[in-house]
């Protein structure tokens, strides 16, 4: 079965967070996928461990943030392109790219930064896609403009 193609940049929506469309860079050399997140959170919620957090999805903008809370699934120190060294939360979520599903480790950092706000590494495409670096948005399309989209 031959598998999606996927460009170098691709619509993402994550559904169990309510944020349905925000714009990713398709990074191979990056083993885990980031989302970009402010005001993180621990959290308890009946014993068990969880975050709360916001996500800007828009671009080089601070608005329209979207409240987000999640499970936490680990906390590990995570080494950035720069090799910068830092502890990062680390959930688990549902990604959406086009008609395709499925729950990948996702980890959380302040992205405002980054030209993205969400990187979706190796380990979430690994034996799902082929990534074409010449190409955009082979697999998804701009979502509609609601809150939580891009």
């Amino acid at each position: 079965m031959a598998q999606t193609i996927l460009g170098w940049r691709e619509w993402i929506s994550l559904p169990d967070l309510a944020i349905s469309g925000i714009k990713a860079k398709i990074d191979t050399g990056a083993r885990s996928s980031s989302l970009h997140a402010i005001d993180i959170q621990k959290i308890d919620i009946d014993g068990e461990a969880w975050v709360e957090f916001k996500v800007n999805p828009l671009q080089h903008q601070n608005t329209d943030a979207v409240p987000c809370k999640a499970r936490i699934k680990d906390y590990r120190q995570v080494t950035d392109s720069g090799g910068h060294r830092s502890m990062r939360y680390v959930i688990e979520t549902t990604i959406t790219i086009g008609s395709e599903q499925f729950t990948a480790e996702m980890t959380l950092a302040d992205r405002s930064q980054m030209m993205f706000r969400m990187l979706l590494g190796r380990t979430a495409m690994k034996n799902r896609y082929t990534v074409d670096p010449g190409r955009s948005y082979c697999a998804s399309k701009k979502p509609p403009r609601s809150t939580g989209t891009i």
